[in-house]
């Protein structure tokens, strides 16, 4: 395990200080015993208090998985409005996904705009501001709409597949996904985009129900079908990857203008 990583699983379990300037290996340090001094004869009229450790009530064990796809489907069904969403979400045991995350990364951008971005996780920037893609490779995918004539205050509306980073900006596994499916086709259902943009491989896999990776997917339109609501959908690559890939940025610019001309004739 690296020590990022480390230090955030730490962090995750409670250990968010230190008792001491310098580390000590409790495992190989012996630490001497303090001596408790005799106990006095107790005094006739005094009351004997009890001596020995305090007692700790026991706290309920929390799920490490979270609540499970199963209570998500039931409580995104009952959102009415995107702040219902929001709540719901904020409120929704996530398991350790969420308890080690600063906070619930919902959305950004303009509601009502005809075209959705939903990209893969939050990442440190994201988790720290709660808002999507606001890191370096955001500000990519900002230049590039930017590009395109499209922005976040007017024409955009960006979210995530998973609210909250994972540790160590692992990808997503197949339970988190699972669990978080049914938020996600719950804000598709209330935002009703014309054109959606799935930013990724995790994404794009997980909405398309298939195995098949981005490279194979990314360029190739594909109908998302949402409570019998067809949207169109578009798998590209992920700023991130583009900003490891800069040579693949033409693909990219590609496929945005592919959906500028797509929200044309819808």
């Amino acid at each position: 395990m690296d020590p990022a990583t480390l230090l955030a699983w730490h962090i995750a379990m409670g250990a968010d200080e230190a008792i001491d300037v310098d580390p000590i290996d409790r495992f190989t340090t012996e630490v001497p015993v303090a001596t408790r001094p005799l106990a006095r004869p107790a005094s006739p009229s005094k009351p004997q208090t009890q001596s020995g450790p305090r007692r700790v009530a026991a706290k309920p064990v929390q799920a490490v998985v979270g609540a499970g796809p199963e209570a998500a489907t039931k409580v995104a069904a009952e959102a009415k409005s995107l702040d219902d969403l929001k709540s719901a979400m904020e409120a929704f045991d996530g398991g350790l996904l969420k308890r080690s995350a600063k906070n619930t990364v919902f959305a950004d951008g303009n509601p009502a705009a005809p075209l959705m971005i939903i990209g893969e996780a939050p990442g440190a920037d994201e988790d720290r501001e709660g808002k999507p893609f606001v890191g370096v490779s955001g500000q990519l995918l900002d230049k590039i709409l930017k590009a395109a004539g499209f922005n976040r205050q007017d024409n955009a509306y960006i979210t995530n597949m998973v609210p909250w980073r994972p540790l160590g900006n692992a990808t997503p596994d197949g339970a988190t996904i699972a669990m978080c499916m049914p938020f996600v086709k719950r804000h598709i259902e209330l935002v009703k985009p014309k054109v959606i943009l799935m930013v990724g491989g995790v994404s794009a896999k997980a909405l398309l129900n298939t195995e098949e990776g981005i490279t194979r997917l990314r360029g190739k339109w594909k109908d998302l079908d949402i409570s019998g609501q067809k949207i169109a959908a578009l798998p590209v690559y992920h700023p991130a990857y583009l900003l490891r890939q800069p040579h693949l940025k033409g693909h990219a610019w590609r496929d945005i203008l592919s959906a500028k001309r797509k929200l044309e004739t819808l």
